[in-house]
């Protein structure tokens, strides 16, 4: 099922009595960072309880939520222990080793998504290898033992051509792009002596970047948002436009078939992102998979019915997926980065003047310290009148987001505007 979940479709199923006074389910989240703050948001609403696994007291998310177990991620016994008693456990990034979320899904854990879909989105080569064979679009790709290796893949395929590592990478680490074989073998040279497991692919001609962001329940229920362009920068995403302007409706519904295949087939349960380039010449090619809440959903938490992360819940609790609708003709997310030196004005000062300028600015602030290029929040900008056909109308919401997000991590106005009115 895709775009709007209308209950009545939703085939019944059998489902578990519950006593009377049954409490409300706990959701154990492995990371304590922005995506497990927010989803505690969500669960907060539900009445239900965000249980986070978090490495340290001050983690975004260990702020908030009243049940915090401190751990590593990568420690069998702290995951076990943030298990207990929960009835998902789930995660708000991939780096969890496979081998422990198997030993928890045989002891009985409901490990969502499960450690057999998850390990395509930790590895890319295991990734590029089932979607090939799933014939999904990927680029042209290798993997790479030695700096032979590169040197052979830009002879047959061009250059220049994409190193990446195949585990960890993220916002720009872990990726290479170059156009001459000696730098391409010193790449390869130094992180394969480093232990790093290396990719190489091709530079993909393309138009933009695409995500594609859907959810999935463990009975099989799927629900897709509009699609939506990423634009990045330096590696980062730095803004998302909901739905993507000049995309048509051939190709968007391609993007959402797709990612819901994907899902489906890899056996995800819960939020996903499927990561896209949008080719010069209109095809679609899948870059990453992200199998939790993703910053290129962010927008959902005010732009959609129903938002990314109460969707999460909801799927790996297997409740009824909700109403994916956009409640405005555009929505315009902008990251909140931090600037080379934090200003002198303090954060809250800048909130207040955000507002005063722009009522309806929705800010979402993660709690971290600022620090350059780090995501410290993000700002929603709701379109009102208008229509995502009209260039004019898409840019001028989107200036207001990049304007909103610019402002609280630099306090500086980009037009030039006068705090005081001086």
């Amino acid at each position: 099922m895709t775009g709007n979940n209308d209950p009545a479709q939703i085939p019944a199923r059998p489902t578990t009595p519950r006593p009377a006074k049954a409490s409300m389910p706990v959701v154990t989240m492995i990371g304590g960072g922005q995506l497990a703050r927010m989803t505690h948001q969500a669960a907060v609403a539900l009445g239900q309880t965000l249980r986070v696994l978090s490495g340290t007291s001050d983690e975004p998310a260990a702020q908030v939520s009243p049940d915090v177990v401190l751990g590593s991620h990568t420690d069998l016994d702290a995951l076990r222990r943030a298990a207990v008693g929960s009835n998902a456990l789930t995660f708000d990034h991939e780096h969890v080793p496979t081998e422990h979320l198997e030993v928890l899904v045989a002891e009985g854990v409901n490990v969502q998504p499960p450690p057999q879909a998850l390990i395509f989105a930790q590895d890319k080569l295991l990734m590029r290898r089932k979607l090939a064979e799933l014939g999904a679009p990927v680029p042209a790709y290798a993997e790479v033992t030695w700096a032979e290796d590169v040197v052979r893949f830009g002879s047959e395929h061009g250059w220049p051509l994409v190193i990446k590592a195949t585990r960890g990478g993220y916002d720009g680490r872990g990726v290479w792009i170059t156009d001459d074989q000696d730098e391409a073998e010193a790449i390869v040279t130094e992180q394969l002596n480093k232990g790093v497991p290396l990719i190489v692919e091709e530079m993909v001609s393309m138009r933009r970047e695409l995500s594609a962001m859907v959810a999935r329940s463990p009975f099989g229920q799927g629900a897709t948002w509009p699609v939506v362009e990423t634009v990045q920068r330096n590696g980062q995403c730095a803004v998302v436009i909901a739905p993507a302007p000049e995309l048509s409706s051939a190709v968007a519904e391609e993007a959402e078939q797709l990612a819901l295949r994907i899902a489906s087939e890899l056996g995800v349960v819960g939020s996903m992102a499927v990561e896209l380039f949008e080719t010069t010449d209109g095809t679609l090619v899948v870059n990453e998979l992200a199998m939790r809440p993703h910053n290129s959903g962010h927008w959902t938490m005010d732009g959609a019915r129903t938002s990314q992360f109460e969707q999460h819940l909801r799927a790996v609790l297997d409740y009824p997926l909700g109403d994916t609708s956009p409640i405005a003709p555009v929505t315009v997310m902008a990251n909140v980065l931090g600037a080379p030196e934090a200003p002198e004005m303090t954060m809250d000062e800048r909130v207040h003047h955000l507002f005063a300028r722009m009522p309806d600015a929705k800010i979402h602030l993660y709690g971290k310290g600022e620090r350059k290029d780090r995501k410290i929040g993000h700002v929603n900008i709701v379109g009102v009148a208008g229509s995502i056909d009209d260039p004019n109308y898409v840019a001028a919401v989107r200036e207001r987001a990049e304007r909103a997000a610019h402002w609280l991590s630099y306090a500086v106005w980009t037009d030039g505007w006068d705090v005081h009115g001086e």
